[in-house]
């Protein structure tokens, strides 16, 4: 068998071609990604349900828009927890997936770790990937691999990161941005 290599904490940006619903125009953060498959949360799908609404007490955490946000089309009625610490170590219940970015145990009370995060995003759903079904998509062209930032998941206007992810990158990618919502009507 082939050794994956991981992209974990590396962003996922749908190429305009990738014509699935749940994926189109997604900026997809990879929390984790080996030979055994690939998980993942869209960070640009906000719902219109406030955090408030579904884990009041890591509502004063949340960052802006403070609402959750479809992670995926899989597990919907789960919750993960993605967060920004600056600096060294965690606190207790986060875990560093890449850099500063981590996840967070939502389990942990929000006032043990609630002080030390930078952001929180709550997720609802993932995007994941058996072994081999990632690679496959990249192959076909469905998917950019760039680096992600820690304000990626935290983007204040997230409707925008897929274009704004693709912005920032150089060469013929950075174009992809300007590509048409419907290029029919070109």
């Amino acid at each position: 068998m082939t050794e994956v290599s991981s992209l974990t904490g590396r962003l996922l940006v749908a190429t305009p071609a990738l014509a699935d619903p749940h994926f189109a125009r997604a900026v997809v953060l990879l929390l984790d990604h080996d030979g055994q498959g690939s998980l993942g949360v869209v960070l640009n799908r906000p719902t219109p349900l406030g955090v408030a609404d579904v884990l009041d007490d890591w509502a004063r955490y949340a960052g802006e828009p403070p609402v959750v946000f479809q992670g995926g089309p899989v597990q919907l009625d789960s919750a993960l927890g993605v967060a920004v610490v600056p600096g060294g170590e965690g606190p207790p219940g986060w875990r560093r997936v890449h850099g500063a970015i981590g996840l967070v145990d939502l389990e942990t009370p929000p006032e043990v770790l609630g002080a030390a995060l930078g952001s929180l995003r709550i997720f609802a759903g993932y995007a994941g990937w058996g072994p081999g079904q990632l690679e496959d998509e990249l192959t076909e062209g469905a998917w950019y691999v760039v680096e992600s930032e820690p304000g990626d998941v935290s983007a204040p206007a997230p409707e925008r990161l897929w274009r704004d992810v693709l912005r920032r990158q150089r060469g013929e990618l950075a174009m992809i941005a300007t590509y048409p919502d419907d290029p029919s009507l070109n």
